[in-house]
């Protein structure tokens, strides 16, 4: 099993006008392909115009496939483009977490 985490800033104010973005046009074309995430959450302390998204996967191959799928998905590529219109993340991190077995 491997983790995908997902972590976007948003510009000062507009966190939840990108959510709503968001909420109205991208959740439902990405979890069509990615399923439900692990966890959806928002900053409670430091970056507060900051949220994570953790989806999990079988293997690299099994992200590649459901990814490649979610970015030919017109929905989801119409999401992109009135998000990136809109301006309101101003930056992404992403890495893959792979589960440890036992410590």
């Amino acid at each position: 099993m491997i983790y995908d985490v997902h972590r976007y800033s948003c510009r000062y104010g507009t966190l939840h006008q990108h959510l709503a973005l968001y909420g109205e046009l991208g959740r439902a074309a990405q979890e069509r392909h990615l399923g439900t995430p692990v966890i959806f959450a928002t900053g409670e302390t430091g970056d507060l115009e900051s949220y994570t998204h953790i989806w999990a996967y079988e293997d690299m191959a099994d992200r590649q496939r459901r990814r490649a799928a979610m970015w030919a998905d017109p929905d989801w590529k119409a999401f992109l483009k009135v998000s990136f219109e809109a301006g309101y993340v101003v930056s992404r991190h992403n890495y893959v977490l792979r589960a440890v077995e036992s410590p």
